[in-house]
């Protein structure tokens, strides 16, 4: 579509450009606008294809409209190769999504990294979430070399020091540099409590914005966090999203509860999902009930929503919690 600039100069104007510039904000990005209004921001994740096919990338895309404010693409989750993180966000920042750049320092080193940001960057992708990244041994290729050249803390100051004061980690200028709203993450289910927020506090000193966490079913486990959180100040310093997900039975909770590390489902839950005549509804209804539960806890600014080869049911159970007060979030429907 054709719109006018402060020149009177007709140019055409695309869904993925970066918004104007706010005073006070980092990126040019929706979703740090969301968050900095004080709305209910909804986040979920977007696992990566096995493909080349981009359309796969956006018919699962297609599946959050209008219910959620961004989009990780997760980078090499759990160790396994898939279609590239900074490739998916371009395909979605392309057509006016707002994605969340991942990325894991386990595989390359701060030269790949920092070209990674300048490229994502000039694609239109305003934000990034740093990670340390699961060990190869997890993954489908555990013969793979790790690099671990940074980690999510220096990951974090080297995004901050390229955005806030133009240079590389080497000291050479950078001309235009990418503004870039940073994001990490903490597991406050793995005790001590105490130990965690001083990580978290790091992580924010760094130049962390906002943090999503790992998956929360232990609602006294996360306010008894919040409560240090906010004790410490650092809800005014950056944003919280809490972690909730969908149990599509009582058996992949055991196998979560086993195999996936700090995350833990209190036996009710599972004798819940046990007791049900469709233990996947069941799921889908808690999970709908923990974000009611969640936005009720101080602190907390959103909710990250992950259903992992149940993407087709977020809407729905978003829909269904209220949390987002009859807000709809953007979606490329609004661009026609």
């Amino acid at each position: 579509m054709s719109k006018t600039d402060k020149d009177n100069q007709e140019y055409v104007y695309h869904p993925g450009d970066p918004l104007p510039e706010l005073e006070g904000h980092v990126s040019r990005g929706r979703f740090e606008r969301v968050l900095k209004s004080g709305k209910f921001a909804v986040t979920t994740e977007l696992s990566p294809p096995d493909s080349t096919d981009r359309e796969e990338v956006y018919k699962q895309a297609s599946l959050f409209d209008d219910y959620v404010d961004a989009i990780n693409a997760t980078d090499g989750s759990g160790a396994n190769c898939h279609m590239s993180s900074v490739v998916v966000c371009a395909l979605l920042s392309y057509i006016g999504y707002s994605p969340i750049y991942q990325i894991s320092c386990r595989d390359r080193n701060r030269i790949a990294i920092q070209g990674d940001l300048l490229g994502a960057a000039a694609l239109g992708i305003c934000n990034v979430l740093a990670l340390t990244g699961d060990d190869v041994v997890s993954g489908d290729h555990p013969e793979a070399k790790r690099v671990f050249d940074l980690d999510s803390v220096s990951l974090l100051t080297t995004i901050k020091k390229m955005r806030d004061e133009s240079v590389f980690l080497s000291g050479r200028t950078i001309s235009k540099p990418p503004k870039m709203f940073a994001g990490s993450t903490i597991n406050p289910f793995a005790p001590p409590v105490k130990s965690k927020v001083l990580q978290l506090e790091k992580k924010i000193a760094a130049g962390a914005g906002f943090i999503q966490t790992q998956y929360c079913f232990d609602l006294p486990m996360l306010r008894e966090f919040m409560l240090e959180v906010v004790d410490r100040g650092l809800t005014e310093r950056a944003f919280f999203l809490p972690g909730v997900g969908t149990l599509a039975s009582a058996r992949t909770a055991r196998w979560i509860q086993n195999n996936v590390p700090g995350v833990y489902i209190p036996d009710e839950i599972i004798k819940r999902l046990e007791g049900a005549d469709d233990q996947k509804k069941e799921g889908q209804l808690i999970c709908t009930e923990l974000m009611q539960q969640v936005k009720e806890i101080d602190g907390v600014s959103g909710v990250h929503v992950m259903a992992y080869k149940q993407e087709q049911y977020v809407a729905q159970m978003v829909k269904n919690s209220g949390v987002l007060d009859g807000r709809k979030p953007w979606s490329p429907k609004d661009n026609y």
